[in-house]
């Protein structure tokens, strides 16, 4: 647990600490940034979780898909993902995060759009690129906010309510799909899997423009529309006394602060463990829609509407994880919680032969490996503090590449021929949760608490030499005099 949760019961919102004008300032920042992130991931989640659905209600059959064309697909997604985020290890620092996430909701949007014009799997593949390109920077460019403006202790509640917005997406994304099936198929000659992508559209540009006003950018490049200086003052005092560094100046040429970074363990090691959270995930594979629709018992609506009985549980997991992990037992903790419960329903899953009550449990247990992400990349966030530009680089470049992982490994374990019994698949994601429980454990937990060390005995240093300073000073002003 943190140190400013020392002793304080779980109900208590806010550090024993907190001024009232920091009590204040911390509600402002609450509405200013939560509801919207919330809101846009919402709307992403909706954007890249509508190619399952529409898969599944007509698109397949319409676009002649075969084979294992549909993980295809999701593989360019994510190769548009990861090479979008390339330049933003850079550019966060640099730009006005209340135009920067609003740019890039934007274009994903229009490319959302496009999808309803779709007529070959090889249009659509440029389009899920495209889609990737532009949402990219969008996961990471939030945890880089949230670490601007929060404590490490303060990070977990609000990355976990800003998460619900990926469970809402995917189960309005669902909802969406089976109205459209059920009320808009035909209309205007268009079929309903095509409406899905229209409505997405139509949903996210609004909430592009209004990010603009709405989002207070970071402490060095605020938005003031709703920020007093005062109220900036305070913010960044507060999270300088937690050894934060708000500047974001870049110090070192490029190729200095690249050195620097890849000649030090955290890049490595949060990297890796974010592989093992990546890779543990089985979600974005379309398994429990896939599966729903092997059992030929349902009609389309009602395969999408089941399908949202997952992320719907989910957003119970992602408060109790996150929560948890700020007011109970700690980011270690949560975590092993989150992936004890994963991989047992993994385990579930990869053995098949069980009652099917215990498949319909593992399904929906699936969302409780995402539960903890705000989790992870918050205690990332705490140990990078120090550093905003480093904090910028590591936080994009671990995200990176972990989701680069996925594009092939998902084609590996999880080929589409062998729906809905992935046991390829669902093997891998229960090892990835056992070895993420460890590692956490016996790497993180353990290098996390020698860093702070290390900042706290240099914190004690200055701390010493200021009063030599001031001493020598002193003495100085006392000779003077007598010299006169």
């Amino acid at each position: 647990m943190y140190a400013q949760r020392q002793g304080r019961a779980p109900w208590h919102w806010y550090a024993k600490d907190d001024t009232p004008e920091e009590r204040k300032l911390i509600q402002k920042l609450d509405l200013l940034i939560v509801p919207y992130a919330v809101v846009a991931y919402w709307i992403k989640y909706i954007d890249q979780s509508n190619l399952n659905n529409a898969y599944v209600s007509g698109m397949q059959e319409d676009l002649g898909f075969r084979k294992n064309q549909l993980v295809n697909l999701q593989s360019m997604y994510v190769a548009g993902a990861v090479i979008g985020q390339l330049p933003f290890t850079f550019l966060f620092p640099m730009f006005p995060m209340n135009w920067t996430i609003p740019a890039l909701e934007l274009g994903w949007g229009i490319f959302t759009l496009l999808q309803y014009r779709t007529q070959g799997f090889g249009e659509l593949m440029a389009y899920r690129f495209f889609v990737g390109i532009f949402e990219a920077a969008f996961f990471p460019g939030v945890h880089y906010v949230l670490g601007a403006w929060y404590r490490g202790d303060e990070l977990g509640r609000r990355g976990g309510v800003f998460y619900v917005g990926q469970m809402l997406g995917t189960l309005t994304a669902g909802m969406i799909q089976s109205g459209a099936t059920k009320n808009l198929h035909g209309v205007r000659g268009l079929a309903g899997w095509r409406w899905m992508f229209i409505i997405s559209a139509l949903m996210t540009f609004p909430v592009a423009i209004a990010g603009v006003f709405i989002w207070p950018g970071t402490p060095a490049r605020p938005n003031k529309l709703f920020l007093s200086e005062t109220e900036l003052e305070l913010a960044i005092s507060r999270l300088q006394k937690n050894k934060a560094d708000v500047d974001e100046r870049i110090k070192k040429t490029r190729l200095q602060l690249l050195k620097q970074i890849f000649t030090d363990w955290k890049v490595y090691v949060l990297t890796f463990w974010a592989v093992l959270f990546w890779n543990a995930g089985s979600t974005s594979y379309g398994g429990y829609l896939l599966w729903l629709k092997s059992l030929h018992r349902f009609s389309t609506p009602k395969v999408t509407q089941l399908g949202t009985t997952a992320p719907a549980l989910g957003i119970f997991y992602v408060l109790f994880v996150n929560f948890s992990s700020d007011l109970i037992w700690g980011p270690s903790g949560a975590i092993t919680f989150a992936h004890t419960w994963h991989f047992t329903a993994m385990v579930i899953l990869a053995v098949w032969d069980v009652p099917e009550a215990a498949k319909w449990f593992a399904f929906n247990s699936a969302y409780t490996q995402v539960a903890m992400s705000s989790v992870l990349y918050g205690w990332a966030n705490h140990i990078l503090r120090h550093d905003s530009t480093q904090r910028s680089v590591i936080i994009v470049f671990m995200n990176l590449f972990a989701q680069s992982t996925t594009a092939w490994t998902g084609i590996l374990v999880f080929p589409t021929v062998e729906a809905p019994r992935f046991l390829k698949g669902w093997t891998f994601c229960a090892t990835n949760s056992l070895v993420l429980i460890a590692f956490t454990w016996l790497v993180i937990r353990p290098l996390s608490r020698r860093e702070e060390r290390k900042f706290l005995a240099a914190g004690s240093e200055e701390g010493i030499q200021s009063e030599r300073s001031l001493d020598e000073g002193t003495e100085t002003v006392s000779v003077t005099p007598k010299k006169i």
